[in-house]
């Protein structure tokens, strides 16, 4: 496959869809009714075992493969379709 082949997102991010579903840090809960607005992780939940992962994975079928989608499993799974992100949040530029 050949990287950056389609245009990038909203967010400026290529190829983003369907490699594999990413764990949260959030606790499970079947909505958003309460959660935090300021994108902090969700640890008011019932169930502290399982976790929300998020994404499409090549190894589902198209109802599962949005971007959007999001179910739960518990935190022992171990699959090669769930994967992780790495992230870091940059200090701010001076002047901007």
């Amino acid at each position: 496959m050949v990287v950056g082949k389609y245009p990038a997102n909203a967010f400026g991010l290529h190829d983003m869809h369907g490699n594999v579903r990413e764990w949260c840090e959030d606790h499970w809960r079947r909505n958003y009714t309460g959660a935090p607005a300021d994108g902090s992780p969700w640890y008011q939940a019932h169930d502290e075992v399982l976790r929300v992962v998020r994404g499409g994975t090549w190894d589902y079928g198209s109802p599962q493969l949005r971007s959007a989608f999001r179910e739960r499993h518990a935190q022992m799974m171990d699959h090669d379709y769930l994967g992780f992100r790495v992230a870091l949040q940059l200090a701010p530029i001076a002047g901007t």
